[in-house]
């Protein structure tokens, strides 16, 4: 079984290059299971209900998301539709909208997608993500899956690779997101966990994770803060491929992917 999975779609920009690349990609990489991290989907912030439809009609197919998913209030409404493949952070604190984790089926196979948030860096005031990971995981033992994904949405590195080592041989791959920069890190950890720090993002690629190099800059210089826009220009698309033994729900292989493509 194969499992596309794309690092945080930034806003127009981002989504512009998804209905892009996807295409191309399902005829070359022939993924069975197509994944996206959409928690800066809507303008960098949030989702709203057309940025999530445009993107699933272009062909992702769950969607995963981090720290800023309540950032417009069309999550509250997206969350509680059953119908929408999108989930939140599970070690959220509780909240009546949504769930953390979500199974798929995939063919005669399924899959279970886990969505967890780190604690370093974070304003927000989280659960344990890794006590968050063994309920789920109990409490899930006796579904019959061919793979377990776990988007592990963090800003330090330790936190994502401790994570990692923590569900190694439990869980078909751990995928780091939210810092925007993909690392090369990725590999089968001892267990057959697939793992990568970051993915990376879907985004503008002449940026700071994103945003226009000058005013990140001046920021940097001036210590004033002002608002930030998003850079013009080609997109990068960072992605991870993981190839998963159904019979197991180890890995079997992680690659990274990266395209730079046009969108205007």
């Amino acid at each position: 079984m194969k499992i596309l999975f794309f690092g945080d779609i930034i806003g127009e920009q981002g989504r512009k290059a998804i209905k892009k690349v996807l295409p191309g990609w399902k005829e070359k990489y022939q993924p069975d299971l197509i994944i996206a991290n959409a928690e800066n989907l809507a303008h960098g912030f949030g989702v709203t209900e057309k940025s999530v439809g445009e993107i699933l009609k272009a062909g992702v197919e769950v969607l995963t998301s981090g720290n800023h998913i309540f950032d417009k209030k069309d999550a509250l409404i997206l969350l509680g539709n059953k119908d929408i493949p999108l989930i939140r952070p599970a070690n959220w604190p509780p909240v009546p909208y949504g769930n953390g984790y979500r199974i798929v089926d995939v063919g005669i196979n399924r899959v279970l997608v886990i969505n967890l948030n780190g604690r370093l860096f974070f304003r927000e005031s989280l659960d344990c993500p890794f006590r968050k990971a063994d309920e789920i995981l109990e409490e899930m033992a006796d579904e019959n899956l061919a793979a377990i994904i776990v988007d592990f949405h963090a800003e330090a590195t330790s936190e994502k690779a401790s994570m990692g080592h923590y569900l190694d041989g439990r869980v078909s791959a751990v995928l780091g997101t939210h810092t925007h920069v993909p690392t090369a890190d990725e590999k089968i950890l001892s267990g057959g966990t697939a793992y990568i720090s970051d993915v990376g993002m879907v985004g503008p690629h002449d940026s700071v994770i994103s945003f226009g190099k000058q005013e990140a800059i001046r920021g940097w210089l001036t210590q004033i803060s002002g608002k930030l826009e998003f850079a013009e220009g080609p997109v990068e698309v960072d992605a991870a491929l993981i190839e998963v033994d159904a019979k197991t729900k180890l890995a079997k292989n992680i690659e990274r992917i990266r395209e730079i493509v046009d969108v205007d």
